[in-house]
């Protein structure tokens, strides 16, 4: 069977397990790749932290002498599937027209099978890294914030999952601009900032509304003003390099976008929140009986910010959006998490470029940030000198395609992606642990 063959028997085969989270119970999916892998020559072990149905699985493929290890992150756990949405049942993993479906074919059990089969190969061939060692890191709980998988072993057992160099979910589908073809390398994740803006009134019978004062009604301007408004840019390291790569003047972002979006607005549409702050009203609450005029009301506020920026810069770009239109209304900031990120030069990213150049000749590895976070802040946090990007090399399903499938119905990946990641995976040892 060749690589691209076996890559696809092992997804399909993830998907059919059904690890929609909550509530996970991914065990028995990490027990059947934990057989795989030993199968294979693989060293396993199953980790939880007291859930026996929430195991970590850590495979481990020993080099020869001491030496970096080389880290290969994914999760298991699936955000949840509803089969009469889908052309395709999405618990099949069936091929069809060319691409593997299923629920985890891009987010992300494709990566944890690429990774899987890549070291699977290695070890049956009997290849080890002539220093150093690679470890292979399937989680669970990614999609609820990794208390039970990432989170809780970089915190509780470090020894397991110490790894200098990490690759994970975030990057890697080509990114056509132009005549170029671009693959990201993520390096940063946004941080989350959130916060509710709460307004009072009177409450009043709904038959006589001039009686009352309506909160409802007082939220409405600095409602607007946060959906609609787009807040001042705050350029960091991360999004500068990319705009540079792309050949716009990071000191000029409006110019550099609207050249971007005029070339690529797909494109530009997924750069643009990664240079600034970016607020999205998510949730409204009022009154809980239709006759009667609330008193109180309040919505809630999804803020992201580039990363190492904090809180001081998210309250100052709230406040310059909605200006006069917070007069009188509460703001009660709830989360405060600073976005992560790696170095932009190393040894990894040497070697991802190094990759993608001879996969392709032409194509480019660009660093890009992504939007949103990964179980990477956790490895980031806990190891300091661990540098984690994501990336996962798809050449014939671009980011453009991907990007929409995820978390949304017909979710699908070309099988000739899943054998081009599954080749990089087999690749990347021979370049770093040498």
């Amino acid at each position: 069977m060749d690589l691209q063959a076996e890559a696809v028997e092992v997804l399909s085969r993830l998907i059919r397990f059904d690890t929609v989270n909550p509530p996970g119970n991914e065990r028995a999916c990490q027990e059947w790749l934990k057989r795989y892998l030993e199968d294979a020559g693989l060293e396993c072990e199953l980790l939880h932290d007291g859930d026996p149905e929430r195991p970590n699985l850590v495979a481990r493929l020993r080099g020869e002498a001491d030496g970096p290890v080389l880290g290969y992150l994914s999760h298991v756990d699936t955000v949840l599937a509803d089969a009469a949405d889908w052309r395709h049942d999405p618990w099949s993993g069936e091929v069809h027209d060319g691409a593997i479906w299923g629920r985890g074919a891009i987010d992300m059990k494709s990566q944890t099978a690429a990774e899987a089969v890549a070291l699977a190969r290695l070890a049956r061939a009997g290849w080890r890294p002539p220093r150093g060692e690679v470890k292979l890191i399937s989680v669970v709980d990614e999609e609820t914030g990794g208390a039970h998988g990432a989170q809780w072993l970089t915190e509780q057992r470090p020894d397991a999952v110490r790894v200098d160099w990490l690759l994970n979910e975030g990057g890697g589908a080509v990114m056509p601009y132009g005549e170029r073809r671009l693959y990201g390398v993520c390096c940063a994740e946004k941080g989350t900032f959130r916060f509710r803006v709460r307004a009072r009134g009177r409450a009043g019978h709904a038959s006589v509304p001039a009686l009352a004062d309506n909160a409802l009604l007082k939220l409405l301007p600095a409602l607007e003003r946060l959906g609609a408004g787009r807040a001042a840019y705050d350029v960091v390291d991360e999004p500068r390099a990319l705009l540079e790569a792309l050949g716009e003047d990071p000191a000029d972002p409006e110019r550099a976008i609207a050249r971007i979006r005029a070339t690529e607005p797909t494109l530009a549409a997924l750069v643009e929140p990664t240079l600034g702050a970016t607020f999205a009203p998510t949730i409204i609450g009022a009154g809980s009986k239709i006759n009667v005029i609330p008193a109180h009301a309040e919505f809630a506020v999804d803020c992201r910010l580039p990363p190492g920026l904090g809180d001081e810069v998210a309250i100052a770009r709230a406040s310059e959006l909605l200006g006069d239109a917070q007069d009188g209304l509460e703001l009660e900031w709830t989360e405060a998490i600073v976005g992560n990120r790696s170095p932009l030069a190393s040894p990894l990213m040497d070697a991802i470029s190094g990759w993608v150049a001879a996969a392709e000749p032409g194509a480019e590895a660009v660093p890009v940030t992504l939007p949103a976070f990964t179980d990477s802040r956790w490895f980031r946090a806990a190891f300091p000198d661990c540098v984690a990007y994501g990336f996962f090399p798809q050449r014939h399903q671009d980011l453009y395609t991907s990007w929409p499938l995820m978390h949304s119905a017909d979710e699908r990946l070309d099988v000739r992606d899943l054998g081009f990641a599954t080749e990089c995976f087999a690749d990347l040892p021979r370049r770093l642990l040498t």
